[in-house]
């Protein structure tokens, strides 16, 4: 939206009606209609609704970050070694498995420089919402994941409920002043879970990386960060944080 306003491009984002109020006024700040689909329907609902007007109006252009091949390229040449470069010494790369693209980017290039790096994925439980991150066994696999040969580059996924995502990003607030996504909190909580499952008398010293790829701010209006436990777990069963 911002590089659109920049541009003077028009520009429609689809959204569905359970995302936070943030996300909508961010979008209309920098002037883009936002057209709503279904809260049920989650993601995948929005994204079948772009598609489809995608198809009836061909003139328009169509990012589409689920099947851009520019999304995983961008970490494949950035965001992989520039890790790499500050942290030689990983062993472990977790990141949560949302449109696919970090992991995909990231994991390949991982692998060529060493092949010993483990990749892997976090992802929410079957039939349970985590924020920004699905489950590939639902049905969906995005085509990045598929054309990037996604099953090749993973070692293993971890699961992670809601509960334990809100936790953790509770948790980088309190420890470490970092202001971080829900997303950024299960991806920590599949980082804490791969380190409990290392035998470093075994396999020798791990270092373990994983990416905080959301800002908290365009959730505060969701209670995750205020609200009690219970409470804001109930309420991620309602609200899409992507």
């Amino acid at each position: 939206a911002a590089i659109a306003a920049i541009k003077g491009y028009p520009i429609k984002i689809m959204m569905p009606t359970s995302v936070s109020i943030e996300r909508r006024q961010m979008l209309e700040v920098f002037g883009a209609e936002v057209i709503l689909t279904p809260g049920e329907e989650g993601s995948n609902g929005a994204v079948s609704r772009a598609i489809d007007l995608a198809a009836q109006h061909p003139e328009w252009y169509f990012p589409y970050q689920y099947a851009n091949d520019a999304n995983p390229r961008a970490h494949y040449e950035g965001t992989g070694p520039e890790i790499l470069r500050d942290v030689p010494e990983m062993t472990h790369f977790v990141a949560g498995l949302g449109t696919s693209g970090t992991l995909m980017g990231c994991g390949r290039y991982f692998k060529e420089q060493n092949p010993d790096i483990q990749i892997v994925a976090v992802e929410p439980p079957l039939g349970e919402r985590v924020e920004g991150l699905r489950n590939i066994g639902e049905g969906y696999i995005p085509p990045v994941f598929e054309n990037w040969n996604g099953f090749d580059i993973l070692d293993r996924k971890r699961v992670v409920r809601p509960r334990e995502s809100i936790e953790w990003t509770r948790r980088l607030v309190r420890e470490c002043g970092v202001f971080a996504g829900i997303s950024a909190g299960a991806a920590l909580a599949g980082a804490v879970k791969v380190a409990s499952q290392i035998d470093t008398d075994v396999e020798g010293p791990a270092t373990i990386v994983f990416i905080v790829c959301d800002g908290g701010w365009k959730y505060l209006s969701t209670g995750a960060y205020t609200d009690d436990l219970d409470v804001a777990e109930a309420n991620a069963e309602e609200i899409i944080y992507f």
